[in-house]
This record gives structure tokens, C-alpha cells and sequence, in this order.
């Protein structure tokens, strides 16, 4: 996972910090700050995909 470009922490109050990354083969990742050798990997497009779906509120029930 060395060619890996992870964006800065996104980190809420008291809880863990979470990375994203993309690499130039069209993959994206999601780790935890700090585990970012146990990243999930999906595509790029799938990343996508979830950003728009929390942003448009699909996931305000977990909340």
C-alpha cells in the first residue's frame, strides 16, 4: 500500500480518525488514522458513490 495518497484525518470528538486515500490504479481506501495497513479498498467510483449517498442523508440513521 505504498502508493497510496492519503488525505488528512477526519476526526470527530472522542472518536477514532478516519483516512481516505486513492492510488492512481482507480482504487480508493478507508482506514482508521493509524491502521492504514488494514484499509478496506473499493473503487474509486464506490467511494463516490458512498460520499454522495451520506451527503444526501442515506446515513443520518446511524447517527
Amino acid at each position: 500500500m505504498d502508493d497510496i495518497t492519503w488525505e488528512e484525518p477526519f476526526c470527530g470528538e472522542g472518536a477514532s480518525c478516519f483516512r481516505l486515500g486513492t492510488d492512481a490504479t482507480g482504487n480508493a481506501y478507508v482506514a482508521i488514522a493509524g491502521a492504514e495497513d488494514a484499509a478496506l479498498t473499493e473503487s474509486r467510483e464506490a467511494l463516490r458513490r458512498m460520499i454522495l449517498d451520506i451527503k444526501a442523508g442515506k446515513a443520518d440513521h446511524l447517527l
